[in-house]
């Protein structure tokens, strides 16, 4: 205890002595202490700058062709404000009640610190004596250490800056005269108001202000500019948020009053007016400050949540490396101006609340849009079911899991996406050559998964066992490519996938960046055609955006630009897109995929505005997940809706808002209808002539043919042979009776002809009409018919030259029939 007494009178009594011998030159200087301790101060550091503070974060979105702050970020509650937007009251309060002697000292304020040393000495309180200059340098040091890495470099560095010790107090009296030297008073006692600090997360006095009179820094009073500066010698007791700090801000306050009066600042009415004023609940206006995506606006917290976890690592304009990136957003004062359109998003988050329910009792439903404007792959639009909830205890209905991204950005590893992965091979199956009309065998099958070639992986056939699957209507025979991608025919795919190299298919998804929602290698098993790894619906509207923009694609971005916290304007995130699909292909691909929004799958979609639309919906397994993703020429969406967790089926959900499995398309079609008319798409391109045929070979007409002959024929064509049971025919039996495909279709290479022989069960019924009865009798008898009906039909008028005469025959004329069937005659007479 007495080596603490002597150690505060030691350090008194020496910061006093060197003070004064300092800055008062004609006190003789005989102490050896004296002597020494001014050479100590002498080899301190003496540079220090006033450097920009933490403060606020901001994001903005664009609504009608202005800039919109939709959320603020920060780690201290701070804004920087000019000299002119601090009132005068504030002014005077900090230097009455802080540091009187302001504008006549160099820094240190020698007569306080000779009263600091006698109060001390004499057993008073003791007291710091600090100036404004020095605190400010004290709130520097700690702003320095609150950037440290971790909370216990933060905590030691605070302690440090703070510690009560000669080696420090002379450090900051050293560096507060040289921060006089550098900067005026003005600049000194503005950075003072701009950096201390108010109690919580709560810095400056601009955001001092909001907080406890939810007014600025110009427009405060005198009574609650003296309030604010009551705080900042002990935020945490002065700090006027309840009772107890009420009480202590007004005595602290009042006597700050005092002095106001005392400098002749304010007048007796003005001062008696102040001290009326209480500190209460009737006064202070507690406003908390918005700060995170939390408090975002209330249409874009997902969005704002993508904008912090996915676009600020990724800025140049905050930093080089990521880690200097984050800590540059941690100091904050950025303005961040996004891609999000805010009319849209607002449009778009309103259709999804109103028909996706956040926490049905039926399942665990979740539901995502986004839209992707093509050719930029800016972010218009990011939507959920779901309310934004990022707190230890999110409600019922909230999330923190952002449905549209990876788990990287605060999203899921992602939903299979079904059917919507199609395209892909589509493209695939266009690159190699073949056509949209060639015609592959949708009857699903037992596939033997080694016939599937895969080079990926340095293999050629790698795959071994049996696939069954089967198509969602039951689907059956011989489709076009292009009907299939209408009808989204499972059958359809798989053979069209049967003759092409798995990677092939895997390639151009990847070239449409295609990825894992948590970054595992992309799948590129047969199972894949259809659909099976989990992707994000970002991901997903992406690449629909690059297939809409004659196969350019480029990599999704939500910053336009950024606003530094020297309000210097730097680049957001660069336009990165590649040319992924050869036009031509691209061409043939949105040729069918127009296909499934007219009349294909899709339709219950499509808004019917006039844009044309390509697009492809996804159903997996059970009907766990259901999509729709579609484009126009400017933009593609991307909705999905399905289970969170958990695999009900939605098929088997009715909700007040409709069936649960059609949700998707009145999403899609609402939110593409707000769409297209802010931006009006275009046609698509129209393919050559040879992307409808491509490499496909015409079916011959093999009727009549025997087996062996047609065979022959087929398998000289690249065609499989399937012969099956005889049909009823009037050809010799044992040849041709009809194929499937028919005569003159388009057949993909290796289709598999079904050939049916003639039984020749059937007669040819010969031509009679004309003839006389009994020559119509015979010529019908000797084709093998007996059942003859006759009917007599008068000749008006009567005409002996045409009596017992054939008029009519039913069936006609070189039909055939079993030996059984009925002959009708119609036979004209003068007299029936």
């Amino acid at each position: 205890m007495l080596g603490a007494v002597l150690g505060t009178i030691g350090f008194s009594v020496l910061a006093g002595l060197l003070v004064t011998a300092m800055v008062t030159p004609a006190i003789a200087v005989t102490s050896v202490t004296v002597k020494g301790g001014i050479g100590i101060f002498d080899n301190l550091p003496s540079y220090i700058r006033i450097d920009k503070l933490p403060q606020q974060n901001r994001i903005f979105a664009n609504q009608g062709g202005k800039q919109v702050q939709i959320a603020t970020i920060f780690s201290q509650n701070r804004q920087e404000v000019a000299w002119d937007e601090v009132s005068v009251n504030a002014k005077n309060a900090a230097v009455d009640g802080e540091d009187r002697r302001f504008y006549q000292h160099g820094g240190i304020d020698p007569t306080g610190v000779v009263r600091a040393a006698i109060s001390t000495l004499s057993g008073g309180q003791k007291q710091g004596a600090s100036t404004i200059a020095q605190q400010l340098v004290k709130n520097i040091f700690i702003q320095q250490a609150l950037q440290l890495p971790t909370l216990k470099q933060q905590q030691a560095g605070i302690e440090a800056a703070q510690a009560f010790t000669l080696d420090r107090k002379l450090k900051e009296m050293k560096l507060a005269i040289a921060l006089e030297k550098k900067y005026t008073k003005q600049q000194i006692l503005l950075a003072y108001l701009n950096i201390a600090g108010f109690g919580g997360n709560t810095y400056g006095i601009q955001a001092a202000a909001e907080r406890y009179y939810n007014t600025s820094a110009k427009n405060l009073t005198i009574a609650q500019g003296a309030s604010l500066i009551a705080i900042v010698q002990q935020p945490s007791a002065r700090a006027p948020i309840d009772a107890s700090g009420y009480a202590q801000n007004k005595a602290r306050r009042d006597v700050i009053l005092e002095a106001e009066y005392l400098a002749k600042h304010i007048t007796k009415a003005q001062l008696d007016e102040a001290l009326a004023t209480p500190v209460d609940a009737t006064t202070v206006h507690l406003t908390d400050p918005k700060n995170g995506c939390i408090a975002a606006n209330q249409y874009a917290k997902f969005f704002c949540d993508y904008i912090v976890r996915a676009a600020v690592p990724s800025l140049s304009a905050l930093g080089s490396k990521t880690s200097e990136r984050l800590a540059n957003w941690a100091k904050g004062g950025y303005d961040i101006h996004t891609t999000l359109n805010l009319s849209l998003q607002t449009t778009a988050q309103k259709i999804m609340w109103a028909t996706v329910p956040r926490s049905p009792s039926e399942l665990k439903l979740g539901g995502a849009s986004v839209s992707v404007e093509a050719g930029t792959g800016r972010i218009l639009l990011m939507t959920e079911n779901k309310y934004f909830n990022n707190t230890a205890s999110p409600k019922k209905g909230s999330t923190a899991v952002n449905y549209s991204v990876d788990v990287a950005a605060g999203g899921g590893v992602g939903f299979q996406v079904g059917s919507t992965y199609k395209p892909f091979t589509l493209i695939a199956w266009l690159k190699a050559g073949h056509g949209l009309n060639e015609v592959v065998d949708a009857t699903p099958q037992v596939q033997n998964l080694s016939d599937f070639k895969d080079t990926c992986d340095g293999g050629t056939y790698p795959y071994g066992g049996t696939w069954t699957y089967k198509n969602d209507e039951g689907e059956r025979g011989p489709y076009t490519v292009m009907r299939g991608t209408a009808g989204s025919v499972n059958g359809v795919f798989v053979n069209m996938g049967k003759q092409l190299d798995q990677c092939d298919i895997y390639n151009v998804a990847q070239s449409l960046g295609v990825h894992t929602g948590d970054n595992a290698p992309l799948t590129h098993n047969p199972g894949a055609i259809l659909g099976t790894n989990n992707i994000a619906p970002l991901t997903m509207a992406a690449a629909y955006a690059g297939i809409a923009n004659k196969g350019v694609y480029c990599a999704p971005i939500a910053v336009d630009y950024v606003v530094d916290p020297y309000g210097k304007q730097q680049p957001g995130q660069t336009k990165n897109c590649h040319s992924a699909i050869d036009p031509d292909v691209d061409a043939a691909a949105t040729l069918a995929m127009q296909g499934v929004m007219n009349g294909g799958t899709g339709t219950p979609g499509n808004p019917n505005d006039g844009t044309p639309l390509i697009g492809k919906t996804g159903t997996t397994d059970s009907s766990v997940h259901t999509w729709i993703v579609g484009a126009s020429t400017k933009v593609a969406t991307a909705v999905w809706i399905g289970n969170v967790s958990g695999h009900v089926a939605l098929r088997s959900v009715y909700l007040p808002q409709g069936p649960a499995a059609l949700l998707r398309h009145v999403v899609f079609k609402q939110t593409m209808a707000a769409i297209d008319k802010k931006y009006k798409g275009g046609s698509f391109p129209t393919p050559p002539p040879s992307f409808l045929s491509g490499s496909g070979q015409k079916m011959p007409d093999l009727t009549g043919k025997t087996i062996s002959e047609a065979t022959v024929t087929l398998q000289a064509l690249g065609f499989g042979v399937k012969v099956g049971p005889s049909v009823d025919s009037a050809l010799p039996a044992g040849t041709v009776a009809k194929t499937s495909p028919g005569a003159g279709a388009l057949l993909s290479t290796g289709y598999t002809v079904l050939i049916s022989p003639s039984n020749q069960k059937l007669l040819l019924v010969p031509p009679v009409v004309g003839m006389l009865e009994p020559d119509a009798v015979k010529s019908l008898n000797d084709a093998g018919f007996t059942d003859i009906q006759e009917t007599c039909q008068a000749s008006t008028p009567p005409d002996p030259t045409t009596d017992n005469t054939v008029v009519s025959q039913t069936p006609a004329a070189g039909s055939t029939h079993t030996a059984k069937a009925t002959i009708q005659l119609t036979i004209t007479r003068v007299h029936c």
